[in-house]
């Protein structure tokens, strides 16, 4: 089982960034970090190098990769695009998540209260 699921209408949005950015060739890189509302914060960006630690995989066409910090906090992960009258965004469904805060971006684990900021 992979760290994270991406879905199909995620992946899609990917790709489109990937191809408008010209990071085609890119991995994309899924991570944590302290901050936020509730002391941990989503990333996701393009990285152009597997680094050591890293679990890499594929989905829908994307080269996956999580840092060994973030794996356990984001296994069982699901990223989606969620269009609205309002524009679209990535909707992320942490199961490991007991609190988040309203924005949906930042959240913290039983085992990882992280860096909260005041927002």
């Amino acid at each position: 089982m992979d760290i994270v699921t991406i879905t199909e209408a995620a992946a899609l949005q990917i790709k489109d960034m990937m191809k408008e950015n010209e990071e085609e060739s890119a991995f994309l890189r899924v991570a944590i970090q302290g901050g936020g509302c509730s002391g941990l914060s989503y990333g996701m960006g393009f990285a152009h190098e597997v680094e050591e630690g890293d679990t890499q995989f594929e989905q829908h066409g994307i080269n996956v990769l999580v840092d060994k910090d973030s794996a356990a906090a984001l296994k069982g992960t699901k990223i989606d695009y969620k269009q609205s009258l309002m524009g679209g965004g990535f909707t992320i469904d942490n199961p490991n998540a007991i609190a988040s805060c309203g924005c949906g971006s930042s959240f913290r684990t039983a085992k990882d209260a992280g860096t909260p900021e005041t927002c």
